[in-house]
């Protein structure tokens, strides 16, 4: 369970960051900022996470309760498709680049729908496997590669179900108004690079000194540049690529983040914080109607994923968003850029309800589920082809030490 922080919620019991003079290249440890701040590594997130199921409501499961032949499968292709990034390099020519092997990224279990038309043998509801591909085929075309290319037999039969789901190259999400106090959902950061990110919401540190501090929440790549953020990094909104300069337009600095790895162990998150300037930031979200700006409260509670839940985002590019969970245990590879392929397991995969759920620039929005309640289910970073892929948010928490503070 979430553990409560104790400290008092009135401003004045807030600590500003002290680095208000602080150049826009600070060294690694500014004057002010705590030793143990930065990156950290999360070699074996599951021995910082609590069980995951106590963060759901009563009676759902987190995912859906697939047999023990479909996870087997979703474990060997999971196996082959990370054991790729290990493999030496192969040149490709432009039309074969997503041929064969190389046209699956991704594989999960979820819920077959009925555009899908693929159902498992046991009917209609069924956990299936989730292929994940760049570029549009068959089921046929799927199952043959998975049995030439990968050598999973069990998966090239008739009566396994297959969902084959076209995302394009997934790639994390990266790159308009200027807003005081700043709500989540908004344009943010690192004034470092010329990009543009999601400021996702408020949280605060679990102990002391980080529970007297406003932090905001969003991803490494958005804030801490994909590891290459320094401690003390000016954090502006609007985010450089829309105008935001420091230190006008500074309404954090950086402060904490976990390391994305990219030489092919497994990550589960792609989150950062920041040391927030607490009368510079406000613990609503945002969205536009008809023009004008709406603010929200979202709820401090975190809750599970399930496949079939309707979720909520309100993020810098595409603004306020539904969209529907089609599976709560996506193994991905996700594209960074210049050659940095990453893996995730254990991941979210929402599809818009009405167009996309999200596009570039929408990295860091918090995911919610779509009720009165609001409570909190994952941090958006990644997607292509209309899917969106999430952390699940009680992953977050953990590895950064905080809890919400919305």
């Amino acid at each position: 369970m979430v553990r409560k922080n104790t400290s008092g919620d009135g401003g004045d019991d807030f600590e500003d960051p002290m680095a208000e003079g602080a150049d826009e290249e600070p060294e690694d440890n500014e004057e002010g900022l705590d030793d143990e701040e930065g990156e950290l590594e999360t070699d074996d997130p599951d021995e910082m996470i609590e069980e995951e199921g106590e963060l759901g409501e009563a009676g759902e499961s987190a995912e859906p309760q697939a047999s023990e032949s479909v996870l087997a499968m979703k474990a060997e292709i999971e196996a082959a498709i990370f054991a790729r990034d290990a493999a030496p390099k192969e040149a490709f020519a432009a039309g074969e680049a997503y041929g064969g092997a190389q046209n699956i990224v991704g594989v999960g279990i979820g819920t077959p729908e009925i555009d899908f038309e693929s159902f498992d043998l046991a009917g209609p509801g069924t956990p299936v496997l989730n292929i994940y591909v760049v570029e549009k085929c068959s089921v046929d075309d799927v199952k043959r590669s998975l049995f030439d290319d990968y050598s999973v037999h069990g998966a090239a039969g008739d009566d396994v179900a297959v969902n084959v789901i076209p995302t394009g190259p997934i790639d994390a999400l990266a790159h308009r108004f200027r807003d005081r106090p700043a709500p989540g959902g908004i344009s943010i950061g690192n004034v470092r690079r010329n990009s543009a990110g999601t400021l996702g919401c408020l949280a605060r540190g679990r102990r002391s000194p980080r529970n007297r501090r406003v932090l905001l929440l969003s991803n490494n790549h958005v804030i801490a540049l994909s590891n290459a953020g320094r401690v003390g990094d000016s954090l502006v909104q609007p985010g450089r690529l829309d105008g935001g300069i420091s230190p006008r337009d500074r309404i954090a600095i950086l402060e904490r983040w976990v390391r994305i790895d990219f030489g092919g162990r497994t990550n589960y998150v792609d989150c950062a914080t920041g040391w927030c300037w607490h009368r510079r930031v406000r613990r609503e979200l945002v969205y536009l109607s008809a023009g004008r700006r709406r603010y929200f409260r979202v709820s401090n509670r975190p809750i599970a994923c399930r496949v079939g839940m309707i979720v909520g985002k309100s993020g810098r590019t595409t603004q306020l968003t539904a969209g529907r969970i089609t599976d709560c245990n996506a193994s991905i590879r996700v594209n960074y850029g210049a050659g940095r392929i990453a893996r995730f397991r254990d991941q979210i995969t929402i599809r818009g309800l009405r167009g996309d759920f999200s596009r570039p620039g929408d990295s860091g929005s918090l995911v919610w589920h779509y009720s009165s309640r609001r409570n909190p289910v994952g941090l958006l970073f990644a997607g292509g082809g209309g899917y969106t892929f999430a952390n699940k948010i009680g992953r977050v928490l953990n590895a950064l030490d905080i809890n919400l503070y919305t």
